[in-house]
């Protein structure tokens, strides 16, 4: 019983971001549990041009590929000093990773609403509970999609829709593979977890599927760590 839970059969899940990392394991889970995965990176649309989403969505649209699960990952980070931000590089990483979600959301919403079901999810960071003295711009954006979620999920749940952050902690990926693989820096980020490794992009996607499915229709404007315990006080 619990098993068909899990079941994604019929849903048409978009995940941006989904040709590597984290997204591609989301994507990955969602496939094997039934799902019509649509893929996504900026060859098929870029996040940084707000026309090019509106473009892209009707798109699908017109193809009859509405999702009814979204999973918003894709985001981009610059490690720089807040002093010396650049203002057009600040704005850039508030499109792609806070306007890009929030006018995904709208155009997923009318369907989801229309069938009484349906699942947002954010890609957030661990950075929103421990920003990194270097990315304070993107753990801004991160935060401001926490907030994002927290403020929807209130008005959509009566509609069948959950809405939930899930923050994923130090992860091996692309983007950090380089230096988590230095012999002296990667040790010291996997003590500082609790529990003493990085994560794989593997772990991120049970999270994902729960979330996504009937399994987890109940949790709603909720932020889920998966990072060891790295947020964890003290």
């Amino acid at each position: 019983m619990l098993k068909e839970k899990f079941d994604l059969t019929g849903k048409v899940a978009l995940v941006t971001g989904s040709t590597r990392g984290i997204g591609k394991a989301i994507g990955d889970a969602f496939e094997e549990y039934g799902a019509n995965v649509i893929r996504h990176n900026t060859k098929v649309c870029d996040l940084a041009d707000p026309a090019a989403i509106d473009t892209w969505f009707d798109q699908l649209e017109a193809e009859g590929m509405m999702p009814d699960i979204l999973v918003a990952n894709a985001s981009i980070q610059a490690k720089i000093p807040w002093t010396e931000f650049p203002l057009d590089e600040a704005q850039k990483e508030m499109q792609v990773n806070f306007f890009a979600t929030l006018r995904m959301f709208q155009r997923c919403y009318p369907k989801m609403k229309a069938q009484k079901w349906g699942r947002m999810i954010v890609v957030g960071s661990v950075n929103e509970r421990r920003p990194h003295p270097e990315m304070c711009v993107y753990a801004a954006t991160k935060s401001a999609q926490e907030n994002l979620v927290r403020n929807i999920a209130r008005q959509v749940a009566a509609e069948g829709i959950t809405v939930n952050n899930l923050c994923p902690g130090v992860f091996f990926t692309d983007r950090n593979k380089d230096c988590l693989a230095d012999p002296e820096y990667g040790p010291k980020v996997a003590a500082a977890i609790p529990a003493h490794y990085y994560a794989m992009p593997e772990d991120a996607a049970g999270t994902a599927l729960l979330l996504a499915s009937d399994a987890g229709r109940y949790i709603t404007g909720s932020t889920i760590m998966v990072d060891g315990g790295l947020a964890l006080p003290g």
